[in-house]
């Protein structure tokens, strides 16, 4: 009980510090004060919602300057019942790029290669970066296969939708290690990679 109020006086202390700092601060400069506090509290609400709830990727950049291209996306994962291989299998998790199959900011996603060639980019709303890196069998035409790294998250993260998909950068046919890797760690880009993995992560 004692603490709390000696909290409430220091509170009500510094309030009235506050209130002489800025009348003492009006009477010399001339500037009124309650329109520097109505200036410093839109500052600091605007700081708070900044800071407090990151702007998702979607919002963050003007898709319509890419190309839109209409597909049927499923998920997959590197397991037997999607590649038919088991983790003692030496290709495991390997895509038909080389790459190692990856869920991050960029993932790597698989996709008819006549339609979308290997190393390209693409914005896929609700799941994030993806750079083909793979085919399937039962990926032809406008489909897509979107990695996961579990079973339960294919079905509970995505299942199997239609929708946009944007073209950020059409593939040569070759994708690295070291250009997936690069991607992932685009400083400018960190600040929204929680938003696409920290759920599969949990």
């Amino acid at each position: 009980m004692n603490h709390f109020k000696n909290w409430t006086k220091r509170f009500a202390m510094a309030c009235l510090f506050m209130m002489a700092l800025f009348a003492t601060f009006q009477s010399i400069s001339g500037v009124n004060a309650q329109l520097l506090i109505s200036q410093i509290t839109v500052l600091v609400s605007s700081t708070k919602t900044v800071s407090g709830t990151q702007p998702s990727l979607e919002d963050s950049i003007d898709w319509s300057k890419y190309p839109k291209h209409t597909v049927t996306a499923t998920g997959y994962t590197a397991g037997i019942e999607s590649t038919g291989k088991t983790k003692d299998h030496p290709e495991y998790g390997i895509t038909y790029s080389g790459v190692k199959v990856k869920r991050d900011l960029f993932s790597t996603v698989a996709a008819d290669l006549t339609v979308f060639p290997i190393g390209t980019i693409l914005f896929i709303p609700g799941y994030g970066y993806g750079v083909v890196a793979d085919k399937g069998g039962a990926i032809k035409g406008d489909r897509l296969d979107l990695y996961y790294e579990t079973v339960a998250d294919v079905y509970n993260k995505w299942g199997k939708k239609q929708l946009a998909v944007y073209v950020v950068e059409k593939g040569n046919g070759k994708l690295s290690e070291e250009t997936l890797k690069a991607l992932n760690e685009d400083k400018a880009m960190q600040v929204f990679r929680q938003q696409y993995i920290s759920s599969e992560k949990r």
